[in-house]
């Protein structure tokens, strides 16, 4: 499974997937594209998309794209909110499918 972080998420959650291989948007180069061409561009070499957009679900339809969608809930982008919930970032990663949004909440609501 091919992992990609959106360039809003720490580099270093990279390491919640140890047994994947895992790039960012600045490591594709893909940095300030809007969603809908990342997106595209995304579902041609990745199998997963993860992000801390919250919005991204209402601003696109996600199911039309081939890809899996993590989305962290998180406070701020410091890895130190990412590591309380790196398990469960791994196995919503692993169970995640194509067109489906899966959401991880480090956030006490």
């Amino acid at each position: 499974m091919r992992i990609l972080l959106d360039e809003c998420v720490n580099a270093g959650v990279r390491a919640a997937f140890p047994k994947h291989p895992v790039r960012t948007v600045a490591e594709m180069g893909w940095q300030s594209r809007k969603d809908p061409e990342l997106l595209l561009d995304a579902e041609r070499s990745f199998d997963v998309f993860v992000t801390i957009d919250r919005k991204i679900e209402l601003q696109q339809d996600l199911t039309r794209f081939r890809l899996g969608f993590v989305i962290a809930r998180v406070r701020s982008n410091l890895i130190a909110e990412f590591l309380p919930i790196f398990e469960q970032l791994r196995e919503a990663a692993e169970k995640v499918k194509p067109g489906e949004i899966i959401q991880v909440s480090a956030l006490s609501l």
